[in-house]
């Protein structure tokens, strides 16, 4: 014999769900698109990503919930799980070139050699010139410019490695 849903479970059921269709409608055109759902859920996603009234927004991701329920979702929030992992990497990623960008213009030149040491690709003479352009400028308290640009550098040499 079958247990019923108490009204309480089927209402967290679909807060639950709702909450899905929240996450799917802050996602880009692109992540949804390579989700794997019904052509009438992604449709009622995007419509949801163009309203702009709060409580029309909000009747949507009920509406987006509500077909949610007739949907397997467990590839939809496997597909978020690995989306969300992505952002979190890519966060992480960022705060390692910031750190590395900050260590490297108060002077720590063991981690000039450590990164070269990582990136065999880097070009050694335009990176201690960035390096060096960096201080020079944090000295005379100008502008970021070359700050910036050695960020840029360590970006795209962190890039090219995880490429290969």
């Amino acid at each position: 014999m079958r247990e019923e849903k108490s009204k309480s479970q089927i209402k967290r059921e679909m807060h639950a769900l709702q909450k899905v269709g929240e996450r799917l409608v802050e996602l880009s055109s692109d992540q949804i698109g390579k989700i794997e759902m019904p052509e009438e859920l992604r449709e009622a996603v995007l419509v949801a990503q163009t309203m702009k009234k709060r409580e029309a927004r909000r009747r949507q991701i009920q509406y987006i919930g509500s077909l949610m329920r007739h949907v397997d979702t467990d590839p939809i929030l496997k597909t978020l799980e690995t989306i969300s992992q992505g952002r979190t990497r890519k966060v992480q990623t960022f705060h390692q070139i910031e750190t590395w960008r900050n260590r490297l213009i108060e002077g720590n030149d063991d981690l000039v050699e450590e990164l070269l040491y990582r990136f065999p690709h880097a070009d050694r003479r335009q990176f201690s010139q960035l390096i060096r352009n960096a201080r020079k400028e944090k000295e005379e308290n100008r502008t970021s410019k070359f700050s910036r640009a050695l960020f840029r550098y360590l970006k795209e040499l962190s890039e090219h490695t995880t490429k290969q």
